[in-house]
This record gives structure tokens, sequence and C-alpha cells, in this order.
């Protein structure tokens, strides 16, 4: 199924064609970088178009990924574990981009035990700490 989706002012839209549940990161980069936690939707590199990149700007935040807003409104857009290779790999992109994600589920939180202790998420999911996120992504 094909979802949709875009930044705040409409510079920069994408067509997801794999979507899946969505996962929660509260490491300090995610929280620092979007506000609050992450609540991002896996799209795999194949199956993700976007449409106005030329207004997509990216920062390598680490050895292994970057992260990429909107260049016009400042949107968060996109995180992709890319390995150290830049414009590869997965994308992570946040929920609320989507312009339907009424079904996603809650399937993991990762870094859990870097969440702050002022909020907490219901329900019956995993949840990894940051060795077993670690261990998970290598």
């Amino acid at each position: 199924m094909a979802r949709t989706g875009q930044c705040m002012c409409g510079a920069v839209r994408f067509t997801a064609q794999q979507t899946g549940d969505f996962g929660v990161c509260h490491c300090s980069m995610c929280r620092r970088w979007l506000g609050a936690a992450m609540f991002a939707v896996t799209v795999p590199e194949a199956a993700m178009k976007v449409d106005g990149g030329e207004h997509v700007a990216s920062l390598r935040s680490s050895d292994w990924a970057t992260r990429s807003w909107c260049a016009k409104c400042g949107s968060g857009l996109w995180y992709r574990y890319d390995k150290g290779l830049d414009g590869t790999g997965n994308y992570e992109v946040p929920v609320g981009l989507f312009d339907e994600a009424d079904d996603f589920r809650l399937k993991r939180e990762i870094f859990a035990d870097q969440k702050p202790a002022s909020w907490a998420l219901e329900g019956d999911h995993e949840r990894l700490d940051s060795a077993q996120t670690s261990a998970l992504y290598g």
C-alpha cells in the first residue's frame, strides 16, 4: 500500500510503497533533533520516492547515520541508517509526516533506558535498553 506525506510547507513530498508498524527512539540525538522521542516508520530505500529533493538538507550525525530536514520550513524529514555511505539506507520517517497514519501500531521502543522519566508509552510492545539496541543495530 502506498502512503504519501510531506513536510510542513509541502516543499518536500514523498510516497512510501512499503510501510509497517512504527518504533520509538529515545536516544539523546533524536530528542534534540525533533524535540521529543522519534516516532518513526521504517521505509526500505527502494520503496521511497521523494519529490522536492532540492529542498532536503542533511547532516551526518554519527559515523553510521544521517538526519535530513526541509531547508525551507525546517521540518525533520527522516533518519537514514546508512552505515557511513551518504544517500543510502532505509528511511526512518516520522509518523507525523504521513498524510494518513491511523493504522500504524507501536512495535518497539529503542534506547528505552534514555527515556525521560516525565513520559511513558503504554501497551505491550518490545522495549530495548541501550545495550540491546546497540546489539541489534551494531
